[in-house]
């Protein structure tokens, strides 16, 4: 009896363990038999496997072959598995011979077309990460050459077909290493850099109370809703905002693209170290939002882990789909759980959200068109509920322009770059400070960085009997002043911060009232 061992790794979640594929050849009438827990897909990999090797020009064994794959508990999905399979079965069979890096120090990926092409497998580049901390070395599809050398393109191999394989094993002719990525660009513009040439925030004309507000919000990374008329540029902004962020980290560009790795769109080697923006149609699903399905992938907030989450027209949305954003905007994980499955994504995304002022959307425009009366005002808004509203830290009104403000030049206006130099700034003294952006100081954090002087805190307490606002509002009002005085560049929180704080929480104000404009109606 002969057995052969193949490293592999499975892939469960934002997990990839350790997967032996072993292989054993007994005599005995012919029987190809996998066990270890395996999906449909991978009990298919018979017929693939059997197929690559004879039109490989191998001799497919007589005799009862087992196939193993441990550790058994684990459930194995995806074709990644057939390359170990056909690759263990010609060392038992002594076709081929077993090196020392053949063993638990070199790992195969890949799904065999019927004549022995390697074909590209999903999910890989958590796999070439796991195997990079190990210092193991893998050998992938070419068509996954990108994805693996994003993380481990000093431990990667590439190969176009089996025979490629059985080469470098013998080594008759080794296979080429992956070529490493070309460098990102550099911060602020590494981040910036698939929004940057189209998306300036000098092009947005006016606006200036919402572009401040989208510019402290980059600042803190705090939430933002916008709110005003169809075509008052509510999207537009949102869609600067990615080029305002700082660059992503390495750690959080390899959280990134593992995330995307798994999702059902899979990775994007081009998108690498670039922050993600997500804006799902307000038909999306529970599920679609934070994830679920057969095998638990990954949501909307999971794919805008470290970017941008834009709702357009957030009260469209149904009810349970928004009230199931409140823990992952506290807690910043998500866990999916499905019966035979359960695993836990990261979430630290900025929400930023749109929505018009009433049903119509021309509830306080100058022209007094708006026909909604005030119960219909409030049945609107009150489709996004109090603890909802209650998790935005900022927002703003959005109001339609005059034909006269598209006359002004924009020349003057200050660029996407400009801004994105004073957030890093400001940033950069967040985390030097307490380690993390403002929108995530816990209770102990807002204690000890956002402390208002004497008359800050005499406006903070004099706006919370006037407006009711809770505990909650509270906080994150202190943490958006913080976030202003780092913008410029002040160690103190003052009066004037407290008050621009407030005064960009227009909700709070009693605006769910609806205007004067409302009631003009025409005879």
């Amino acid at each position: 009896m002969a057995v052969a061992r193949v490293a592999c790794r499975a892939q469960v979640g934002l997990h990839a363990p350790l997967v032996q594929v072993e292989v054993s050849l007994a005599s005995g009438l012919p029987a190809f038999c996998i066990v270890g827990l395996p999906a449909t897909v991978v009990k298919e990999s018979k017929e693939r496997v059997r197929s690559a090797l004879l039109n490989s020009h191998f001799e497919f064994p007589a005799g009862r072959i087992t196939v193993s794959l441990s550790p058994a508990e684990l459930p194995k999905e995806g074709g990644r598995f057939d390359l170990p399979i056909a690759l263990g079965i010609l060392i038992a069979s002594g076709q081929i011979r077993s090196p020392p890096r053949a063993g638990g120090s070199c790992e195969f990926y890949g799904e065999l077309g019927l004549t022995g092409e390697l074909k590209p497998v999903r999910g890989l580049l958590l796999a070439a990460a796991h195997a990079r901390a190990q210092g193991h070395e893998l050998i992938v599809p070419q068509a996954n050459a990108a994805e693996a050398a994003a993380v481990a393109p000093a431990h990667a191999r590439t190969a176009g077909h089996l025979l490629e394989v059985c080469a470098h094993l013998r080594g008759a002719a080794l296979l080429p290493p992956c070529a490493a990525p070309a460098r990102r660009l550099s911060a602020p513009s590494r981040g910036a850099a698939a929004f940057e040439t189209s998306t300036d925030l000098a092009d947005v004309r006016g606006q200036l109370l919402a572009k401040r507000a989208l510019v402290v919000a980059a600042a803190g990374a705090h939430s933002l809703l916008l709110v005003g008329p169809p075509g008052s540029g509510k999207t537009m902004l949102a869609q600067r905002l990615p080029g305002l962020l700082p660059a992503l980290a390495d750690g959080e560009a390899l959280e990134v693209a593992a995330i995307a790795a798994v999702s059902a769109a899979g990775f994007l080697a081009e998108r690498f170290g670039e922050r993600p923006f997500r804006a799902p149609h307000h038909s999306a699903s529970v599920a679609a939002l934070v994830g679920g399905g057969a095998r638990a992938l990954p949501g909307e907030i999971s794919l805008a882990h470290h970017g941008v989450l834009f709702l357009d027209e957030l009260p469209e949305f149904a009810r349970a789909v928004l009230e199931a954003l409140r823990e992952p905007l506290e807690t910043g994980v998500v866990a999916v759980s499905r019966a035979a499955v359960q695993t836990q994504y990261p979430a630290a995304f900025q929400l930023v959200a749109a929505m018009n002022p009433c049903p119509c959307g021309r509830l306080g425009d100058p022209s007094g068109s708006c026909r909604c009366t005030p119960a219909q005002v409030r049945g609107y808004r009150a489709r996004i509920s109090g603890p909802l509203l209650d998790r935005f830290d900022l927002h703003v009104e959005v109001p339609r322009l005059a034909a006269a403000e598209f006359e002004i030049p924009t020349d003057g206006a200050e660029t996407s770059a400009a801004a994105a130099a004073r957030i890093a700034r400001a940033r950069a003294a967040q985390i030097a400070r307490q380690g993390t952006c403002n929108a995530r100081l816990g209770d102990a954090g807002v204690q000890r960085w956002c402390v208002p002087d004497e008359a800050g805190r005499r406006l903070l307490q004099c706006t919370m009997q006037r407006l009711g606002i809770s505990a909650r509002a509270r906080h994150r009002l202190l943490r958006v002043a913080r976030s202003i005085a780092d913008l410029e560049g002040t160690r103190a929180v003052s009066a004037t911060h407290i008050g621009t704080a407030v005064m960009l929480r227009f909700m709070d104000r009693g605006a769910t009232a609806p205007s004067a404009a409302c009631d003009r109606r025409p005879a």
